[in-house]
C-alpha cells in the first residue's frame, strides 16, 4: 500500500473532484457532487468534534477515493458516528484502496464514538462493508449497517 497515502482533508474546495464526481454520477450516486454541495453552502464541512474527511491520493498526488465521518445526523446520540461519501474511483477498485480508506475512518470513528453505522444500498457496498466488519441490519436510523467500535 506503499503507493497510496491516506490524508485528512481540511477543505475539499482546494482539491478538483470532478473526476469523482462525474464518476460517481455515471455510477447512478450523487453522494459525491452533494459533498461538493454540502461544502460549499457550509451544511457538513465534517469539522464538527469527531468529523473528519479523508482523501487517498495515489503515488502521483492524485485523489483517487474520498470518505467522510459525522456525528450522526439522524440521532441525538453523541456516541454514533456516520461513515458518510465514500468513493473509490473506478480503476482503483479491488486494490485495497477502500479498505485502506474505510480502516482509517473505523481507527478515528473508535477515538469518538461507540458505535459506526452507514447506509448502502448496493450488493456490492453490502459485501464490502460486511468484509469489514459491519453488521447489516436497520436498526439505527436510516442506515443499513452498523459496527459496535
Amino acid at each position: 500500500m506503499e503507493k497510496y497515502q491516506v490524508h485528512q482533508i481540511h477543505n475539499v474546495l482546494n482539491f478538483d473532484l470532478n473526476k469523482l464526481v462525474e464518476q460517481s454520477k455515471e455510477d447512478g450516486f450523487r453522494f459525491v457532487e452533494r459533498l461538493m454541495t454540502d461544502y460549499k453552502s457550509g451544511t457538513n464541512t465534517f469539522n464538527q468534534s469527531g468529523e473528519y474527511l479523508f482523501g487517498v491520493f495515489n503515488d502521483e498526488g492524485v485523489l483517487i477515493a474520498i470518505g467522510g465521518l459525522n456525528n450522526d445526523p439522524y440521532t441525538i446520540d453523541q456516541c454514533i458516528g456516520r461513515m458518510r461519501r465514500f468513493y473509490v474511483s473506478k480503476e482503483y477498485r479491488r486494490h485495497g484502496v477502500g479498505s485502506l480508506l474505510a480502516q482509517k475512518l473505523i481507527a478515528e470513528a473508535k477515538k469518538h464514538y461507540k458505535i459506526l453505522v452507514l447506509h448502502t444500498d448496493t450488493e456490492q457496498g453490502n459485501d464490502f462493508y460486511t468484509s469489514l466488519g459491519f453488521s447489516k441490519d436497520s436498526c439505527f436510523p436510516k442506515s443499513s449497517h452498523y459496527m459496535k467500535l
